[in-house]
């Protein structure tokens, strides 16, 4: 018996391990598939393809996805070929990416939600598309967004652009998917791809990502190079990754990372280049002295959060309640510098592109545009941000520096910088949102929980990582870790160390609504 039980079990060691599913894979579970031959590149692009064929514009309908790529087939099929002539480029070889459409890639349209920039196709790569095709890694399409990174209209509503329709959240179809990486975060979370790339200026990558139920890291401005990327701030827009795991986040990064002489504030990028997922090391937490920020927030939030910083605890980090110090006018500055760059930063990109392909030259001519098509492009919200922007003086107005130098201050010196240097603090730790507010096609974005974690980590530029926390009346919410420039590396530790002990597995089953429990039944109405 015992050697029929041996002989059983050689027999089931030699089989092969069949491939995970494809809308649960991982960058890492996908990489050792592809590596095990397992499954293809090739087989499964073409599995992505009909699963968004079956739920982003059918069944729930999300409309994460605006275009996708004609040729992913065919670069599977020569990534696969490399692979068989032992040709690896890496963990992200034959690996399908999908990129926000604010992104370049040759070969496919860059509209950031809009239709003025329909058929701005110029040809060319960004530094972020060039090196994910170094990498080995296969554009498979472009996600939807909050139209031009939600900076047209101040009630806007997240998730929608006139390009994509709105954005649905799969945790609850009704509910916001946030903004403005809206259609990165659906479609990573809905098992389209195993990771997207998003853009953040404030908040556009860590509130979906938190969301979702996903992993997602703004990382220090002057990481990831800017160029071709549809802008609003030279001052604070990154690129970053949204993942499912925080290994994947740390593969994505360290494939981002580059020094391009068109965006200056990335000359000393290479130095901070490294592979930071084989660096994951989840000990180095037991080390640390984490600064705990707190806020109101709902008693089911603030029971979640407790329950992940009782984990922190147990990991041996030393936790430290801070107190967050004066920031008065940081956020009015900020939204200052943001008018005036987003006016110089969008004409020069505007420029750029062919004048046969995008008739709009200037941002005066895009406000024009959307007067011209208000069905198409207004039916839910204006553009007086737009307006307010077009209205600034150049960068030389000494308002903006001032504005420049105030917000700046108030983010990095007096901020973050203060509250990690007074407790000698390696991060700091809070929540990231709060869960999905109700999509209201009316009155826009109606959310009043906690979200003044993005703010000095965005205007300082400062790394900041969301890491999923666990589910608050069946929606997600995250539990952010930030710290000082370039210490990617330590919040990366820090989150992987909690991934790893809180153990959480978050995936959506696309409900019409939040089911809210009869003990809640009648309030609010």
């Amino acid at each position: 018996m015992i050697r029929f039980a041996c002989i059983l079990a050689a027999l089931l060691w030699t089989l092969p391990v069949a491939a995970q599913a494809v809308e649960d894979a991982t960058i890492t579970t996908l990489s050792a598939d592809l590596a095990a031959g397992r499954t293809s590149s090739e087989a499964t692009v073409r599995a992505l393809l009909k699963r968004i064929a079956a739920m982003d514009r059918k069944g729930p309908r999300l409309n994460s996805i605006i275009a996708l790529n004609p040729d992913a087939i065919a670069q599977a099929r020569v990534l696969d070929t490399e692979r068989r002539a032992g040709r690896i480029r890496g963990p992200l070889h034959g690996v399908p990416i999908l990129l926000k459409d604010n992104i370049e890639a040759a070969g496919m349209s860059t509209t950031a939600g809009s239709l003025a920039l329909a058929r701005n196709a110029p040809g060319r790569d960004s530094p972020v598309a060039a090196a994910l095709k170094a990498k080995g890694a296969i554009i498979l399409g472009k996600t939807n967004l909050s139209e031009w990174a939600n900076f047209r209209s101040e009630r806007s509503m997240s998730g929608w652009s006139a390009m994509g329709g709105l954005t649905r959240n799969p945790y609850a179809l009704d509910r916001t998917t946030c903004g403005s990486s809206s259609g990165s975060g659906a479609a990573v979370a809905a098992g389209f791809a195993p990771g997207a790339i998003g853009s953040e200026t404030n908040g556009s990558i860590i509130c979906p990502a938190s969301m979702m139920g996903l992993v997602g890291l703004k990382p220090t401005i002057g990481l990831i190079p800017r160029s071709h990327i549809v802008p609003i701030s030279h001052s604070q827009d990154t690129a970053g990754p949204m993942t499912r795991t925080v290994r994947d986040a740390a593969i994505l990064l360290s494939a981002l990372i580059a020094s391009d002489p068109t965006d200056p504030v990335t000359a000393n990028a290479m130095a901070h280049a490294r592979d930071y997922a084989a660096a994951l090391d989840p000990s180095a937490i037991a080390k640390m002295r984490i600064g705990v920020l707190r806020n109101g927030a709902q008693p089911d939030l603030l029971a979640r959060y407790d329950a992940a910083l009782a984990v922190l605890k147990g990991l041996g980090a030393t936790l430290v309640e801070v107190k967050k110090p004066p920031m008065e006018g940081m956020s009015a500055a900020s939204y200052d510098v943001l008018q005036y760059e987003f006016k110089a930063d969008l004409n020069a990109y505007l420029a750029s592109t062919r004048p046969d392909q995008v008739e709009s030259r200037t941002l005066a001519d895009l406000i024009a545009f959307n007067a011209a098509h208000p069905a198409q492009e207004m039916p839910l919200f204006g553009q007086e941000i737009f307006a307010l922007s077009q209205a600034k003086k150049g960068l030389d107005d000494p308002a903006y520096t001032a504005a420049r130098e105030k917000s700046l201050r108030l983010a990095g010196a007096q901020g973050i910088d203060a509250m990690l240097a007074a407790d000698r603090l390696d991060l700091l730790v809070t929540i990231s949102y709060g869960p999905a507010w109700p999509s209201d096609t009316v009155w826009g974005d109606q959310y009043e929980g906690p979200s003044g974690s993005t703010g000095p980590a965005a205007i300082a530029g400062y790394p900041h990582l969301t890491v999923p926390m666990g589910l608050v009346r069946g929606l997600p919410v995250g539990l952010s870790f930030i710290g000082a420039p370039y210490k990617e590396q330590r919040l990366l530790d820090a989150g992987y160390a909690y991934e790893q002990a809180a153990n959480l597995k978050l995936k959506p089953d696309f409900r019409a609504t939040v089911d809210i429990g009869p003990e809640l039944e009648g309030i609010g109405r």
